[in-house]
């Protein structure tokens, strides 16, 4: 080596460590910054328009919030447990056992160490869970498609049409937060942090059912196309042995709850029968036929079309060519949604976690010409957003 080259040499410095999950956890929150803050800037802004359209007709913003409709119900299993029913005038009885633990219990816990009341408590797990979910979100269109289509899916589902609900306390957030994690974490092949995620999602809603199916029959093709190729199943089970474990880890929540009703009713299918009173029975999508039929023909046509929507945005999933865990368990949730006899403007949030049809338009909107384009988009349907939530959560029917 000449004596110009050790002159100009760069000295070696030292070698970098290994990256700590703190340091790792950091550089991914940065990456997420971005969905983050434009998430938040959505819900604000229904928030504010809520708030302002609340004092001008006299009535008390958070009342709608954490004082209303399922909300209620939650809170009161969170300050007295599994005790609560309602006789109807038509005979048939609602027990509080159709709402599953997991956020009653986050809201006595925080309102045990915390000032909060129990709906400051669910409000503030809605809200926190929102957050987390937007991250979650993010991280699985930015995985499948770059940080510019994360960002926008977490965007819009920060503006979907019944976005108001993810500032109430409910379960929507928290559920959509576990889902999303859980999907990431399958997309990585992190398959015991899956099914972990899946336990806690089993614990909040019914709805668990999709992921857990999500999980089931990505981890059955993965196992069938191994075997196809080795035609032992010996050594296809071993090296795939942490899936199997999370996919049976999977359903333990959802399975413990349901046990828990039966045993406590004494019927082994009490919890359905619990879900039936409620008119949350699966009926193969006649109540929704039903409904339908029994609108003005211009109110009819409107939902068909809408419908007709949500089924063009199911096959441009599947042309999108999602990951099987992801179009499994978007196309599961949309389908227990409209096969269900249960109230239906409760519907289109029932399909709220299915976030993954979401990204045919988030690629439609990156395609507009100027980042100015999509941003003004956004706007118009976060402000669209915030309208009908202010409308509909000053109304007198549930969302």
């Amino acid at each position: 080596m000449s004596d110009h080259q050790l002159r100009t040499r760069t000295p070696a410095g030292p070698a970098p460590g290994p990256r700590t999950p703190g340091s790792r956890a950091a550089a991914a929150f940065r990456a997420a910054a971005p969905a983050l803050a434009v998430y938040a800037g959505a819900r604000a802004l229904g928030l504010l328009a809520f708030w302002a359209a609340a004092s001008a007709a006299g009535k008390d913003p958070l009342g709608p919030l954490s004082g209303r409709w399922d909300s209620v119900w939650y809170q009161r299993i969170a300050e007295n447990g599994y005790r609560y029913t309602v006789t109807l005038p038509d005979g048939s009885v609602h027990s509080d056992l159709a709402f599953f633990p997991l956020l009653p219990a986050l809201e006595r816990s925080l309102s045990e160490v915390t000032p909060l009341t129990l709906g400051g408590a669910g409000l503030l797990v809605a809200w926190t869970a929102g957050l987390l979910a937007a991250w979650g979100i993010f991280a699985v269109g930015a995985r499948l498609h770059g940080r510019r289509t994360g960002v926008v899916l977490a965007a819009l589902w920060g503006v979907y049409p019944t976005a108001f609900v993810q500032s109430m306390a409910y379960t929507e957030t928290l559920f959509t937060a576990l889902a999303a994690w859980a999907l990431y974490a399958v997309l990585r092949g992190r398959w015991i942090v899956a099914g972990a995620l899946c336990v806690l999602a089993g614990l909040t809603r019914p709805t668990a059912a999709a992921l857990i199916a999500a999980l089931a029959i990505t981890a059955g093709v993965t196992l069938v196309r191994e075997y196809r190729d080795e035609r032992r199943a010996g050594p296809v089970l071993r090296r795939n042995a942490r899936m199997v474990a999370g996919v049976a880890l999977a359903p333990l929540g959802w399975l413990a709850y349901v046990v828990f009703v039966a045993v406590r009713e004494g019927s082994p299918f009490a919890y359905f029968d619990v879900q039936a009173q409620w008119g949350n029975n699966i009926d193969g999508g006649r109540a929704l036929a039903a409904f339908i039929a029994g609108l003005p023909w211009p109110a009819a046509l409107g939902l068909c079309a809408a419908l007709g929507l949500l089924g063009w945005l199911v096959v441009l999933c599947v042309r999108q060519r999602q990951p099987l865990p992801v179009l499994v368990h978007a196309i599961t949730i949309v389908v227990i949604s409209l096969i269900g006899a249960g109230y239906f403007g409760s519907r289109p949030r029932l399909m709220m976690p299915a976030f993954p049809l979401l990204l045919p338009p988030a690629a439609a909107l990156l395609r507009l010409r100027t980042t100015a384009r999509t941003a003004a988009v956004l706007a118009v349907l976060a402000c669209a957003s915030a309208a009908y939530g202010s409308w509909t959560l000053l109304g007198s029917g549930p969302p």
